[in-house]
């Protein structure tokens, strides 16, 4: 399909799958990038091509005719900065000249979050090369915080009454799906997009609660407690001391801010948690 501009990677995910939704909807070409491409899904008006963000030979061929990129960050390890900027100077080499990068909200060289840095760092390299660029920068997705309920109907972590502003990846779809589909009108921004309330823990289990009838109780661990509590999963050291940071996020009010721009940019106020769960 040589009338194919815009590429979409992670589109076997939950967010890139969603904005190749949208643009197949709207009618728009398209090549999907993706490590599996018999979990592609199927669109009308796609082609499917298989890279991963480490192989540069594989990035090159696959972006070859694209103009615009939407780029969803990669899996976290510890090799994805540099993943990320091989795909990049890829990306570039093919003749690209928009990316559209998922990033986090508070990116920054010292955000508390440590994988927040990691987008920091992706949005530097970025902005180093001649590609045209937007960032969204996505709060923790409004999908995340009932899985952060233990079996035991427990919601830990040491988040104390701090606010997250978690946003509905449904709301980042349909920002990213604008992005991509308005060429140029977005260059050179950053999108802060979070819902439209600041919750603490304790009020998110309460209305897990009253919407499903599970009772959920908050837990506000210790950081000690919060260690011990994640060691039982094997994970990395790195690993833990990024699932223990995002709850130091919330405590520290970095993640509490509520903008506007799902409704200003789309027409649409974000949805809530008690909308996702009676929708889900």
């Amino acid at each position: 399909m040589s009338d194919i501009k815009i590429a979409v990677t992670g589109a076997t995910g939950r967010l890139g799958s969603r904005v190749a939704q949208r643009l197949a909807a709207a009618g728009l070409p398209q090549r999907l990038v993706v490590r599996d491409p018999s979990r592609a899904p199927v669109l009308p008006g796609t082609e499917t091509v298989r890279a991963a963000y480490a192989d540069a030979a594989a990035v090159y061929a696959a972006l070859d005719g694209i103009e615009t990129v939407f780029m969803v960050s990669g899996a976290e390890t510890t090799e994805r900065v540099d993943e990320h900027r091989t795909f990049v100077d890829a990306a570039l080499a093919a003749g690209v000249r928009r990316v559209v990068y998922t990033s986090f909200y508070g990116a920054a060289p010292d955000a508390v979050f440590t994988l927040a840095r990691d987008h920091w760092a992706t949005e530097q390299h970025i902005r180093d090369t001649p590609l045209a660029w937007t960032f969204l920068r996505d709060n923790l997705y409004l999908e995340m915080l009932p899985q952060f309920v233990g079996r035991d109907g427990v919601l830990r972590g040491p988040a104390g009454q701090g606010r997250v502003a978690a946003v509905a990846i449904d709301d980042v779809a349909d920002v990213a799906a604008l992005a991509l589909r308005e060429a140029g009108r977005h260059d050179g921004q950053t999108y802060h997009l979070t819902g439209s309330q600041a919750l603490t823990l304790a009020q998110v289990a309460e209305i897990i609660t009253l919407v499903t009838g599970r009772p959920v109780t908050y837990h506000d661990e210790s950081l000690a407690e919060a260690y011990a509590s994640r060691a039982a999963y094997g994970a990395p050291d790195w690993q833990v001391e990024a699932w223990v940071s995002t709850y130091l996020a919330i405590a520290r009010g970095e993640l509490a801010q509520v903008t506007d721009t799902v409704e200003r940019l789309t027409g649409v106020a974000p949805l809530t948690l008690d909308d996702l769960l009676r929708l889900g």
